[in-house]
């Protein structure tokens, strides 16, 4: 084996071991999610003080992550495709440590909610099916990144829609109860705060699937409509 054939393989190693550290982060940060709605549907005390603890863990792994990255751009000089790879995880732990905090907001805004009495507790079916939708889009978004499959990243953009049209009418909800009675409008601003963080991750989310079309086709989708997106992939 030639010293070239040798530093090749080791670069694709420390490549892969990104890959997979990524997609250990992203695993951590889907549990933290599902957590932090069950916290918000059931007010499990002991569930909300876990999801806000776990969040130093996702700020760890972002750290390490990128400082390998930095590591590997400074060895090796990456170039085209391996490049791209490089930029890609850089951006996405970024965007899975913000989901990450989204989802002990989520916490701590169910911490609000269940430490002081309330004459009339809210209805959360309608946050829970959006934040099904949300943690959809994030499993399939690291699907996408872990597969290099750029049609399921535009299933994600598309999606994303559906989300911020969930979340408006979680809004128009919440107005109404407040109106019909202002004893609730200190919990329904608490859970309009924890229906903005279940909206932010599926931005984020969106986020991360456009780093994958980015990364296989070399191409910056981020300000593009979805049916350019899904133009784009279909070539």
């Amino acid at each position: 084996m030639s010293i070239s054939e040798h530093i090749s393989k080791q670069f694709n190693a420390e490549l892969e071991a990104v890959r997979s550290s990524v997609l250990q982060m992203g695993g951590l940060v889907e549990e933290q999610i599902e957590q932090a709605i069950q916290a918000l549907t059931t007010g499990n005390i002991n569930l909300i003080e876990q999801v806000i603890a776990d969040d130093s863990r996702v700020n760890d792994m972002e750290v390490s992550i990128d400082e390998i990255c930095s590591q590997i751009i400074a060895r090796r000089q990456p170039t085209a495709g391996d490049l791209r790879m490089i930029m890609a995880v850089i951006k996405t732990i970024t965007d899975l440590e913000r989901i990450g905090d989204e989802a002990s907001k989520i916490a701590r805004m169910a911490h609000l909610i269940y430490v002081t009495e309330h004459k009339r507790m809210p209805r959360f079916i309608e946050i829970r099916h959006v934040a099904n939708i949300a943690l959809d889009m994030l499993r399939k978004s690291l699907d996408a990144f872990a597969r290099l499959d750029v049609k399921t990243a535009a299933q994600v953009v598309r999606q994303d829609e559906l989300v911020d049209e969930e979340f408006r009418s979680i809004i128009r909800q919440l107005i109404t109860s407040m109106m019909e009675d202002p004893r609730m409008i200190s919990t329904s601003l608490e859970i309009l705060f924890a229906a903005k963080a279940v909206e932010r991750i599926g931005d984020h989310a969106k986020n991360m699937s456009e780093y994958v079309v980015y990364l296989v086709k070399g191409k910056d989708v981020r300000h593009v409509t979805v049916e350019e997106i899904e133009r784009e992939v279909q070539q």
